[in-house]
């Protein structure tokens, strides 16, 4: 890509949170942020496009579900139609329904794997077609530490995160011949409304673990993104960025 053209990015899950940030951090003027979002309402997504507005840049927000392939296909094209090309698609969707594994649902177990891992297939899939084409291109999936390490109670989350990153190898081999780079970030402890939920003891628990000594914020995790989608990393493909203040190392 070159920095001096407008550039085109697609986030996942761009309303809010590190989504949000994401899509602020991609931001330049002139250039064209689309999101998706899965949100009840339009609230978090428009605030979410004002902010973008502000930064001077072409702002579009849709719902639709990421692990259907035509509902994908059809914003993608919309996309490229209007504004003829695609440079960076972050998978950032991703939801969590926690729970001992001894006592996880079936349903439990493949909802997480369908928004979290599927998604992020079926708009890598679309997206590469379309960056091929083009011979340039940066595709960033969002894993997490627990795809790494494993967490407990979250027995789907990990296992969606941790083949995230075997996606992220596989895609980045099969693409790099086409000059279109994968890679994926790896947040730790990220402080979001995700977190929120999670009981004080834990978190402060988790928070004493971190090296660095506090929790992540959502734009810490953008601003390495950010970096993997500019001509920075044009080097750069297949590899998992560990943002997570030092938890893995």
């Amino acid at each position: 890509m070159d920095t001096e053209e407008r550039r085109v990015s697609l986030v996942t899950g761009g309303s809010r949170g590190i989504g949000r940030a994401i899509c602020l951090a991609l931001a330049r003027p002139g250039d064209v942020i689309a999101f998706n979002h899965f949100d009840p309402d339009e609230s978090e997504a428009e605030k979410t496009l004002a902010l973008l507005e502000e930064a001077g840049v072409t702002a579009q927000a849709k719902k639709f579900d990421v692990a259907d392939p035509a509902q994908v296909q059809e914003y993608l094209g919309q996309v490229v139609a209007e504004h003829g090309r695609l440079d960076a698609l972050v998978n950032n969707a991703g939801i969590t329904m926690d729970g001992l594994l001894v006592r996880m649902s079936l349903e439990q177990f493949e909802r997480v794997l369908r928004v979290n891992l599927v998604g992020a297939f079926v708009c890598l899939q679309a997206a590469a077609k379309i960056m091929m084409k083009q011979r340039s291109g940066s595709i960033v999936n969002v894993s997490s530490v627990a795809g790494v390490v494993g967490n407990p109670g979250q027995a789907n989350y990990s296992a969606a995160k941790g083949g995230l990153i075997a996606l992220t190898k596989t895609a980045a081999k099969e693409l790099a011949g086409r000059s279109v780079r994968v890679n994926a970030v790896a947040p730790g402890f990220i402080e979001t409304e995700m977190t929120k939920t999670i009981p004080e003891k834990l978190a402060e628990a988790m928070k004493a673990s971190i090296p660095m000594g506090r929790a992540g914020q959502p734009e810490d995790v953008a601003d390495v993104i950010a970096f993997l989608c500019s001509d920075a990393a044009r080097y750069l493909t297949g590899q998992v960025l560990h943002v997570s203040g030092g938890m893995y190392m």
